[in-house]
């Protein structure tokens, strides 16, 4: 497959060099005598030669497993494939690791090893076919697109409605993959919601999804009232933001009007350096440094701290999201026209002044959009949450005691091998919903705030 992919690079760079020398050599090399660029007329032999080679290839790469598992199924004797639907996939499964010169404990069975072999000579018969077809269909762009090039010919148009042919098909498709995942989390939370009344699930008390996966297994009911994961991810965000939002606002203020620009070079990249560090380090730092350590300064106080607190996460979750803040908060206020500083220092007021009263007012949209991707980042955090402050679905207040979030506990919901018919499984999806439209109403009150402001001072 990786040949083949190649092979259509070099021809679409063949192309890109061959459209453009043809357009120089038309007019002897003269470019004025050119409607466009002579680079534009190799992109437009490019683009014709890669992308139809492009999408056939992608086409086929994602029909091919469906197709090939549908002939495989019915090749196979006639008490295979009216097999359940599970047991059938685990069939298909042992054939493509028999294919795959994987072992297998029915590695031995003739019926599945004549299976494997028809799999293996479709697959190969397929990446033939791929080849040829990617190929040949490239070759056909490139020839075509070839002959049309001439002086007088409108390049720059035909490339500039290619690309933006393929922004709009790029635009549709994040569309339709929001769309697809939101869909996907109202299906699953609607059957949730079918064993769990939706009353109980957004005002119960309690959490313990602990239910019976099998009809034979001894378990409990399970309870799925969410309140104590919605107050311990509100608990530990907010003690996040406490801690990050105004030491990265700060920071951003200093850096942009107060720091020498020496200083200012050294210490943004030194402060954004936070941002590139794994958060399950973040995790461990919190677990093994922070929880102790406020732990044993709670005991010297008579204050109990328990070694898993909200308190310990949100502070490192809050140093995790400071280089978020001060980056866009810092990009924000530099963005902020001189014309309104000096108008402020023109009439008398300190830097001070001008900076809570002009500068800060006038970048105030800009600030909220960073302050509400700290929040989003802060309620979607994980490895931390389930490091440093446990798991227990702790409804309290206190952020001296261990809480959890709705992030961690869809982790531990979908850990393992679950049966995706049990509300517990399913609890994870309603979970996700929540999440979805907190940070839908999130995105609603920064929107509203925005603009408010932003009528203002444009």
């Amino acid at each position: 497959m990786s040949y083949v992919i190649i092979a259509l690079l070099v021809l679409t760079a063949l192309s890109y060099w061959g459209g453009r020398r043809r357009a120089l050599k038309l007019v002897e090399g003269r470019v004025r005598d050119l409607h466009s660029l002579p680079g534009y007329y190799g992109f437009y032999v490019a683009l014709w030669c890669g992308i139809p080679a492009a999408l056939l290839f992608a086409v086929w790469t994602a029909l091919e497993p469906v197709v090939l598992e549908n002939i495989v199924i019915w090749s196979l004797p006639p008490d295979l494939r009216d097999l359940p639907p599970a047991r059938l996939d685990l069939l298909i499964a042992d054939v493509k690791n028999i294919a795959g010169g994987l072992f297998t404990n029915k590695a031995t069975d003739s019926t599945l090893q004549r299976a494997a072999d028809h799999y293996s000579m479709l697959r190969t018969t397929s990446f033939a076919g791929l080849a040829v077809a990617a190929l040949s269909l490239a070759v056909i762009g490139m020839s075509r697109s070839w002959s049309k090039v001439s002086p007088a010919m409108r390049a720059r148009h035909s490339v500039e409605r290619i690309v933006q042919v393929c922004l709009v098909i790029c635009s549709t498709i994040a569309i339709f993959t929001t769309l697809g995942i939101v869909l996907s989390l109202c299906f699953e939370a609607f059957r949730f919601f079918k064993a769990v009344p939706v009353t109980e699930f957004l005002f119960g008390l309690d959490w313990s999804p602990q239910t019976a996966i099998r009809e034979d297994q001894v378990g409990s009911s399970g309870s799925f009232g969410g309140v104590p994961l919605f107050a311990g991810t509100g608990l530990i965000s907010l003690v996040a933001m406490m801690v990050a939002a105004p030491v990265g606002l700060f920071s951003a203020i200093y850096m942009s009007e107060y720091a020498a620009p020496k200083f200012r070079a050294y210490v943004k990249p030194a402060l954004e350096f936070l941002a590139g560090i794994p958060t399950v380090v973040y995790g461990f730092f919190a677990a093994l440094t922070v929880g102790p350590f406020l732990r044993d300064s709670g005991s010297l106080f008579g204050i109990e701290v328990s070694p898993e607190s909200a308190l310990a996460a949100g502070v490192v979750m809050g140093v995790m999201i400071i280089p978020l803040i001060s980056s866009l908060s810092d990009d924000v206020i530099s963005a902020v026209p001189n014309a309104l500083r000096e108008g402020s220092y023109g009439m008398g007021a300190t830097q001070s002044e001008t900076i809570r009263q002009v500068v800060l007012p006038a970048a105030l949209p800009g600030i909220v959009g960073a302050m509400l991707l700290a929040v989003s980042r802060a309620v979607g955090e994980t490895m931390i949450v389930v490091m440093a402050a446990g798991l227990v679905a702790n409804l309290t207040a206190n952020p001296f005691a261990a809480a959890t979030t709705v992030t961690a506990q869809i982790v531990t919901l979908l850990v393992g091998d679950q049966e995706f018919d049990s509300p517990k499984t399913l609890a994870a999806f309603a979970l996700g919903l929540v999440l979805f439209f907190i940070t839908l109403a999130l995105n609603v009150v920064a929107l509203v705030t925005v603009r408010r402001y932003r009528e203002k001072y444009d």
